[in-house]
């Protein structure tokens, strides 16, 4: 099978922001997850460069508009890599090979008497860079810039797009799948609902000569998206290029909704006039807002996808990204929420299950795969080799219909159940008595496993990550011939194997300290409390219910566990109660900190905090001590007796 597609080619009027990223995040993971598949793909993105805002750009910073042109698709192609972004094709409106492809399809619709020359009257918005209806206008307004437009009077050549109306719908509603969510598709038959006008394909040289000048009148140049959406045939090598033949058929186009109109309907005709198939899907995503507001230089919350990679990383900015926004609906950025799910998803539910797993393997298999013992393999394994199956079914299933956050769900569905595994089997415990060798094998090569497959269907998303992940497992080579519906199926990981303990997959990030708060006014100062003696508090040892009451004792879970250095008693643990917080514990000697991750246990939620080897201890865990006859001591941690929700209060 074959895939081809597409992102916009990005207007060069500013430089990539986070809308951008997505977009191509969007085509790089769906290209990489039809690789994964056996496809053979072709992902093409680029650069639009022509029209007027190029010029005005161009002119606010005293240079020519190619230079201009230039500079700005270069930080496209520069931005790309540190997103782990990969086309095959890097697309310039501006390239000669493109301006012929247009030129040509121009003359062919010229000849066939689907362009002509008239004069024309309208409302033409120099953002939008074309003439507005009455309808479109929103109190006189274009609704996008909220500017009156111009009222421009001029000859133009115009392509009879009102020529092929009838058969664009009837195409739309043949095929349910055209365009996709379904609320973009039925927004343009409300638009075909109307009489189609022709589309104004030129501009006089008078006012804009950087274009491409019509073939039949040099004193035109050519509308930028008459121009620009013809890319999508030069870039694989129209008309009779070997690529064109085998890609165009199966052509799928990913865009923003603000440009749903010209890929929805002047692509289409355009498309259809000049002879050839329509493409076979477009894709549309809504907007990415910043802290529940819309993107705007002009407020100054634009954000730039390379400032996020510099202070989180390839991996969480895909992530974030694909698991935040439901495609087709508009989504929201903060700080905040990519915090969280950086420490959440990604350091404390997956980068401590492979860090945990591959501890256990390390120490009780010498870092090599065990041998599977059949005879141990129990119900709750077979459970979770048919979670896994179902993991990847509907993962598949996802991933082509472009719902990359449910796909991510449903695999994150695996990995909490893979930490759950490894809490009600306790390796650590199996591994205190020879007679559950098998057993511990058995477990141990279900993480390993579990691990590889984790790895393959993370590849399209999380690239960087996925490739650790490989390394670790010592199935670099293995995974980058893999293909999904062989290499998904449960038992590939081969006994033996030699793994590699790394470095953590996903450090946990701290906040960053805010800047000091101005001093607060001095309040005035309460009345004096009387003075309770220690004989009202405490007598023969016992204290009152009100001084208990003051003890706000929690149910926590622990979600992170680390050693301090310089510090053999000591463990740093991170726990859910339920806000997140972190607490140092005397439990070094006995517990490791692999087999404390998902455990619930009972901490003194009001206890102020205080620094311990440098770290602050938001709090006290609850543990029982005792010692042998031989003076060894023995602590263990409390615990609750029935699954509880965290952050319950002990009462």
């Amino acid at each position: 099978m074959t895939t081809y597609i597409t992102t916009p080619i990005y207007y060069v009027n500013s430089t990539p922001h986070i809308g951008h990223a997505y977009t191509t995040i969007i085509a790089d993971t769906y290209s990489r997850f039809r690789r994964l598949c056996g496809d053979e793909v072709r992902f093409q993105t680029g650069t639009d460069e022509h029209g007027e805002k190029i010029v005005q750009a161009a002119e606010k910073e005293g240079i020519g508009p190619r230079e201009y042109a230039e500079r700005i698709s270069a930080a496209f192609r520069d931005t790309w890599p540190l997103l782990d972004i990969a086309p095959d094709h890097f697309i310039r409106t501006t390239n000669p090979e493109h301006i012929k492809v247009v030129q040509d399809i121009l003359q062919k619709v010229y000849d066939q008497g689907d362009i002509y020359f008239s004069s024309y009257s309208g409302h033409y918005c120099k953002g939008c860079e074309r003439f507005l209806t009455e309808k479109e206008l929103v109190d006189g307004k274009c609704p996008d810039h909220l500017t009156v437009p111009d009222e421009v009077s001029e000859q133009n050549y115009f392509f009879r797009m009102s020529k092929y109306q009838d058969w664009l719908i009837n195409h739309i509603k043949d095929n349910p799948d055209y365009i996709t969510p379904e609320r973009y598709r039925n927004e343009v038959l409300s638009f075909l609902s109307e009489p189609l006008e022709d589309l104004c394909i030129s501009r006089p040289c008078s006012r804009l000569t950087w274009g491409i000048p019509l073939p039949f009148d040099k004193n035109f140049v050519t509308y930028v998206w008459f121009d620009a959406l013809i890319n999508y045939l030069t870039g694989i090598g129209y008309p009779d290029g070997a690529d064109f033949t085998k890609y165009w058929s199966v052509a799928e186009h990913v865009v923003a909704k603000d440009i749903l109109k010209p890929h929805a309907i002047y692509w289409p005709t355009m498309i259809q006039a000049a002879g050839l198939p329509p493409y076979q899907k477009l894709h549309v995503h809504g907007y990415w807002n910043v802290d529940e507001t819309k993107m705007s230089k002009s407020i100054g919350n634009v954000i730039r996808p390379g400032d996020l990679v510099e202070e989180y990383g390839s991996d969480t900015v895909r992530y974030f990204l694909l698991r935040e926004m439901s495609f087709g609906r508009d989504a929201s950025f903060s700080k905040e929420a990519i915090f969280e799910r950086r420490n959440a998803d990604l350091a404390n539910d997956i980068g401590n299950l492979f860090s945990r797993a591959l501890t256990m393997l390390a120490k009780y298999a010498d870092a090599k795969v065990p041998q599977l013992d059949e005879a141990s393999i129990t119900e709750e394994d077979r459970v979770l080799i048919a979670a896994i199956d179902k993991m990847l079914a509907e993962y598949t299933a996802c991933m082509n219909g472009f719902e990359f956050h449910r796909a991510l769900q449903s695999v994150w569905e695996v990995i909490g159940m893979l930490n759950r595994f490894i809490v009600t089997n306790a390796p650590w415990e199996l591994a205190k008595d020879a007679a559950n060798a098998g057993r511990l094998r058995t477990v141990l090569y279900f993480l390993a496993e579990s691990l590889r497959i984790l790895a393959l269907v993370l590849r399209p998303m999380m690239p960087t990550a996925a490739n650790k992940m490989a390394a670790a497992l010592g199935l670099t080579e293995e995974l980058d011939k893999a293909v999904l519906p062989e290499a998904g199926r449960w038992g590939g990981i081969q006994p033996g194997t030699a793994l590699h303990v790394g470095e953590a997959l996903f450090p946990r990030m701290e906040k960053k300290a805010a800047s000091p708060a101005a001093p607060e006014k001095p309040k005035p100062q309460a009345k004096a409390e009387k003075k309770v003696e220690p004989a009202a508090q405490e007598e023969d040892g016992l204290i009152s219910f009100d001084y208990f009451g003051k003890v706000e004792l929690r149910v926590a879970e622990i979600v992170a566990a680390e050693k301090i250095a310089k510090a053999e008693k000591l463990l740093k643990l991170t726990v859910r109660a339920p806000e997140e917080r972190t607490l140092v514990a005397g439990i070094a000697k006995h517990y490791s900190p692999e087999e404390l991750i998902g455990r619930k246990v009972i901490i003194v939620a009001n206890l102020k905090p205080a620094k311990l080897m440098g770290i602050a201890s938001q709090g006290m865990v609850l543990a029982a001590k005792e010692k042998d006859a031989d003076s060894n001591e023995r602590l263990v941690l409390s615990a609750v007796a029935a699954d509880i929700a965290v952050g319950s209060r002990v009462a």
